[in-house]
């Protein structure tokens, strides 16, 4: 469709009274079978989807407005509107709804028919028309009734709107108006008062156009001052004329644009300043005053946008340094505001309005006022600057990534000729705006901290066949932005503790640290490479020691976001480094209080013994754990020797873990491993199904020694047995009272016996105990379990070993021992040779 007489936005009206867009496409009116009627049928102009279909009932009210208009409610609450691009358009649609309707295309409004009572009915079919009184003086108050008692009813207020277009009865009112304030006639105008109030509530576009017309306008402010409930008039004409000021920054040529910029601030100020709350009415009653506003803005954008001369000029006297300061503050409030009014637009007009500026040089522009020194002029640049990455952070990136690449060139060429070029990126000037911001809150600095967070978000970047936006953006971002941002936290940490701690620093570094983290997390090689190479964990280390509790936990997050990473080369630089000596330090500062840095260290230590970080567990106890010890209202520092212990065990041990991965191996359970070709042969020979729980000694294993096997197991159940007393005692001794200790699932087993079954050989060992922390045994600190026998069955043949049972296996040795006795005969023999 190129039709762009039909062209159409489609708006509909939410919850807030404000219009929502639902695309641009083309409208139609058909037949439509499944709706029984003829209809309204919208279709996007992107991909043919139908934005809308809406029948043409004959009972419905559409109102057409500015001519380009055609608004209408098809629920209570539901209400739609249709913006056209032409007026001829609009003149089609609107006779293709007055031939359904039976109405004469003439009228702005085809009816407003609502649930009315019988009595109405009959008054509306005896009356046609409303008859108004004689505009006169002496006849104010009548007039004030009439349109008072008008208002309940919609077929009333419809033939009160409809005498009141037709008789031109408005100005006539006006006209009385002069009258009475020449009089000092109070009565009179308060009568006025409540008329032309009344008038706003019949929401007619048709009356708001004559109300709001360049001769009328001042007028009805001036009987809106006059309200009853007051003591004294208001003075709003005052206000608009003499203290608001209509600053024309870049001269405006179209005389219909001017005119519409001054309708909508005094229709604007009408709505916020004027008139009662909207609370105060009915459902809906200031609907169309809303709506007029809306398309205004619009239009205004739209024909700003359109002219290119205006555009030009802007931002030619934006840039050029002879333009005084405040000249140039005018301008780009006039910016700011122009941009404001661009968030009225729907998605595909601010798409075009956002490359209209970027093709002027918004950016350009920016990065120019945002080198000035006016503090004023440089906020409303950041409040632009917002705009622009909040709607199009790529187009942002792709600016300051040309720039670079530019400035990379021009160094190049400088460099050459042995000239430096100080040239600032725009990205840079928005980190030293936040590093310098002088607001004692920082209000900037948190906004600006926000947007850089938006820029540096993987999770808006573009990916496409060709290139990566991440890969190239973060790599011009760590080359040359990250030293800007990291020069505060550099300067202030060169010693053990901050070298400044007033709260503004405490503030902004804690700013920098909150975005530091959010790369740490989203940014993994990057940050991980200039936070190693750099040195930065050391150096945000050194706020620990800062006496503002907030920065303090805010260098804290920090390292525990690293170590959530679990990433063995962050591992290694903390312990090369001796990363957890601030920690330990800022813990045994806190000493006993319980607060958040106390809950905040012991977690980030609970997260390492939880997850079974090998190196940092063996670094923390090797180095901090005399430090350590002697904190017992919580079990984590203990589970952290216990878990050090068991490393330690398995590495002096290789052989003994070996041979628990080759007895796993060789474990044989009903459903969780596949059986391997050699025992399948064997079970073939069977005479009868074997029992579930038994296992088999694998051909494959046959060529190991049974005393190579058996001799490190001996030594290491002889030295775990005695390990076993010394672990009771101190779990015994651990728990405190006041204070509730986290559980551990500790199984200390003790006593118990294995019996080895061989060929050529029996010999009786200490069975394994069940190791601290594994699944499913039952003690816990502050209690010892009571000790179980376990009889676990190792058959060997010629050296090999057949089954061992696991401590975690006790109701499967239960059902074994009390299945061996019904095996056949042949079976018995077969395991037990």
């Amino acid at each position: 469709m190129t039709d762009t007489r039909r062209r159409v936005k489609v708006y509909t009206l939410n919850e807030d009274r404000q219009w929502d867009d639902r695309g641009t496409g083309h409208v139609s009116s058909g037949y439509v079978e499944r709706l029984k009627g003829m209809s309204l049928l919208v279709r996007a102009e992107s991909d043919g989807s139908l934005l809308l279909e809406s029948k043409i009932n004959p009972n419905t009210a559409y109102q057409k407005q500015q001519d380009t208009l055609i608004v209408w409610s098809e629920a209570e609450n539901y209400d739609l509107a249709l913006s056209f691009q032409e007026k001829a358009g609009c003149d089609e649609i609107w006779e293709k709804i007055c031939q359904v309707q039976g109405k004469d295309p003439s009228v702005d409004i085809t009816q407003d028919l609502v649930d009315e009572s019988e009595e109405e009915r009959f008054d509306d079919m005896s009356s046609p028309g409303l008859e108004l009184p004689s505009c006169e003086l002496s006849r104010l108050e009548e007039i004030a009734e009439l349109v008072a008692s008008s208002l309940p009813s919609p077929l009333r207020r419809e033939k009160l709107a409809l005498a009141l277009e037709n008789e031109g009865y408005i100005k006539k009112l006006l006209e009385l108006f002069h009258v009475c304030e020449d009089l000092e006639n109070i009565e009179g105008l308060h009568h006025l008062y409540e008329i032309i109030k009344g008038i706003f509530l019949l929401n007619r576009t048709a009356l708001f156009e004559v109300m709001f017309s360049e001769e009328c306008i001042m007028d009805v402010i001036g009987c809106l001052e006059y309200d009853p409930a007051l003591s004294q008039p208001r003075k709003h004409r005052e206000f608009l004329t003499k203290t608001a000021k209509f600053k024309e920054v870049i001269p405006i040529s179209d005389p219909e644009l001017k005119q519409k910029i001054h309708q909508t601030y005094r229709v604007q100020y009408i709505q916020d300043m004027v008139l009662p709350t909207p609370s105060v009415f009915e459902e809906n009653m200031l609907s169309t005053l809303h709506s007029f506003i809306f398309f205004n803005k619009v239009e205004i954008v739209g024909m700003l946008q359109e002219d290119e001369k205006f555009l030009t000029d802007l931002f030619a006297q934006l840039t050029d340094e002879a333009t005084d300061e405040e000249k140039r503050q005018e301008l780009v409030n006039f910016l700011k505001e122009f941009c404001a009014f661009s968030q009225t637009l729907q998605p595909q007009n601010r798409d075009a309005f956002f490359k209209t500026l970027s093709n002027m040089g918004i950016l350009p522009a920016l990065e120019v006022i945002l080198g000035m020194d006016d503090t004023q002029v440089r906020s409303a640049a950041t409040d632009i600057f917002s705009y622009l990455v909040e709607y199009n952070p790529s187009m942002v990136r792709e600016f300051v990534m040309q720039e670079a690449q530019q400035n990379d060139d021009v160094s190049k060429k400088l460099t050459e000729q042995k000239i430096t070029s100080k040239d600032i990126l725009l990205i840079n000037l928005i980190i030293e705006h936040m590093i310098c911001d002088t607001d004692p809150e920082l209000g900037g600095a948190v906004q600006l901290m926000g947007l850089l967070r938006t820029l540096v978000d993987p999770e808006n970047m573009l990916a496409t066949a060709n290139k990566t936006e991440k890969t190239e953006f973060l790599g011009f971002f760590y080359k040359h932005c990250m030293h800007v941002l990291t020069a505060p936290l550099l300067a202030n940490t060169t010693e053990d503790k901050p070298s400044k701690d007033d709260f503004q620093t405490a503030q902004l570094l804690a700013l920098v640290l909150e975005l530091l983290t959010f790369c740490v997390e989203h940014h993994t090689y990057h940050i991980k490479n200039y936070i190693i190479n750099k040195d930065i964990l050391r150096r945000v280390l050194v706020l620990m020691a800062s006496k503002h509790a907030f920065l303090a936990l805010c260098a804290l997050r920090f390292k525990r976001k690293i170590i959530g990473l679990k990433d063995e080369f962050y591992n290694r630089y903390i312990m090369k480094s001796f990363l957890f000596e601030p920690v330990v330090k800022a813990f045994l500062n806190n000493g006993s209080r319980y607060n958040l840095m106390n809950s905040a260290i012991i977690e980030m230590f609970e997260f390492i013994r939880v997850e079974d970080i090998k190196s940092l567990t063996a670094h923390v106890i090797e180095n901090y754990w005399k430090a350590l010890e002697d904190v017992d209202y919580v079990q984590t520092f203990k589970g952290l020797k216990l878990r050090f212990e068991q490393q330690r065990e398995r590495q002096d041990n290789p052989k003994l873990d070996s041979m628990r991965s080759i007895l796993r191996n060789h474990r044989y359970r009903r459903d969780a491993r596949t059986l391997e070709d050699e025992e399948e042969m064997w079970f073939n020979t069977d005479e009868d199904d074997m029992e579930d729980g038994e296992a088999v000694v694998s051909p494959s294993d046959k060529t190991k020694n049974d005393d190579d096997i058996m001799d490190p197991i001996s030594k290491f159940m002889e030295r775990k047995k005695l390990k076993e007393s010394e672990e009771k005692d101190v779990l015994l001794k651990t728990s405190l009272p006041g204070r509730q200790s986290p559980s551990f699932k500790l199984s200390l087993s003790s006593g118990t016996k294995t019996n080895l079954t061989s060929q050529s050989s029996a010999a009786s060992l200490p069975g394994s105990p069940g190791s601290p922390g594994s699944p499913g045994s039952p003690g816990s600190p502050g209690s010892v379990p009571k000790n179980t026998s376990q009889t676990a069955a190792i058959t060997t043949k010629g050296g090999l070993v057949g089954l061992v049972d696991y401590p975690d296996d006790d109701e499967d040795d239960d059902e074994d021992e009390d299945k061996e006795d019904t095996l056949p005969l042949s079976k018995k023999a077969k395991f037990e040779s």
